[in-house]
């Protein structure tokens, strides 16, 4: 049942009017779709969601990433409109210029990913990833 549905995901938002501008200004993305404390974004094939929440996002895992084909030019294009990636120096991850390489992430997909994180005005913590092909 469940291989054959689509996949939706939901992010808490404190601020409904405070997310919206960012996922504008700072994503380019406009909602499909709103209800009361609630607006739907579509991105490729897939449905995103805010809704108004009295509750945090953790910001300790990634809760959201978009499959980009050129992360340099996404981390770019995102950094001109004044979104800020997080710096890590890890053991096993480092990001440099805001671009971390990761051997074996999903290896149906090649040797590899590139990845790249910032947080929204809420705090939630987004992705970029780039497979490294064979």
């Amino acid at each position: 049942m469940l291989t054959e549905s689509q996949v939706a995901t939901r992010l808490p938002v404190g601020d409904l009017d405070r997310a919206r501008r960012f996922y504008s200004e700072k994503l380019g993305l406009e909602p499909v779709e709103e209800r009361p404390g609630g607006l739907r974004y579509r991105c490729g094939g897939g449905y995103f969601a805010l809704f108004e929440s009295a509750g945090a996002a953790s910001g300790n895992h990634t809760q959201m990433a978009w499959e980009v084909a050129d992360i340099e030019s996404a981390v770019a294009s995102l950094r001109a409109r004044g979104v800020v990636f997080e710096k890590y120096d890890l053991p096993g991850l480092k990001t440099v210029n805001g671009i971390a390489d990761i051997e074996g992430n999903y290896p149906s997909k090649g040797v590899g990913e590139r990845a790249a994180w910032f947080k929204d005005s809420e705090g939630n913590l987004l992705g970029l990833g780039q497979p490294v092909p064979r």
